[in-house]
């Protein structure tokens, strides 16, 4: 108990030095490393980027091996597997709605994406607006203090309301780049989901993504 006392004491002192807004800020990085390390499970759980026994029945659909295509799709944990049997089954069913159906998959996997794009966004400007209210204190501070001019007194508030701009840039950053990190492995999925669904549909023809690969190599 103590331990985590002595842990959380610095984190005690910049939230009573730095105000309600860096308490706020404080909050709000501990619902988005929540949401990260959702999101993380989520991802592992629905088996993206784990698509190795998905390809390898794509591939033997492809090569008219539909018996092999079926045993490696019972191999496989990845959440596509259904959109990939549906086009197996029922090929009538049509490009159209196979993707509307992986882009369900893809809704359930990005929900929480807005929120992590709305505190990379905000929270240097709520870091800001802590700033100009602590520099707003200080002159008035350095006002009230009148012909007794103390430099500490301006120099003590213009340190208070930076921490604020500090602690937005330090929950900002590590958001953005997470975020960036989901948002670049959820376009790579959609490009594994087109490709499997037009092969599927359409054995031994070039997917679009193949086509665009070749087109800008």
């Amino acid at each position: 108990m103590d331990q985590l006392t002595d842990l959380l004491a610095p984190l005690r002192d910049i939230a009573e030095t730095g105000g309600p807004v860096v308490v706020i800020l404080m909050v709000v990085a501990v619902l988005t490393l929540a949401v990260a390390l959702y999101k993380t499970w989520q991802f592992r759980a629905a088996a993206v980027g784990r698509h190795k026994a998905l390809s390898q029945a794509v591939s033997a659909w492809e090569q008219g091996d539909r018996s092999g295509a079926e045993a490696a799709l019972t191999r496989s944990k990845s959440y596509l597997v259904p959109v990939v049997k549906m086009a197996m089954a029922t090929p009538k069913a049509g490009q159209a709605r196979l993707q509307a159906e992986a882009e369900l998959r893809f809704a359930k996997l990005e929900r929480g994406f807005r929120l992590l794009d709305s505190v990379a966004q905000l929270a240097p400007l709520l870091g800001l607006f802590g700033t100009v209210l602590g520099m707003i204190e200080a002159f008035r501070a350095l006002q009230d203090a009148g012909a007794q001019v103390d430099p500490s007194i301006l120099a003590g508030g213009i340190w208070v309301a930076l921490l604020t701009t500090a602690v937005g840039l330090v929950v900002a950053m590590p958001t953005a780049l997470v975020l960036s990190w989901l948002e670049q492995r959820m376009e790579n999925e959609r490009v594994i989901a087109d490709k499997a669904i037009l092969t599927v549909l359409h054995p031994g023809q070039p997917s679009r993504a193949a086509v665009a690969e070749v087109a800008h190599g």
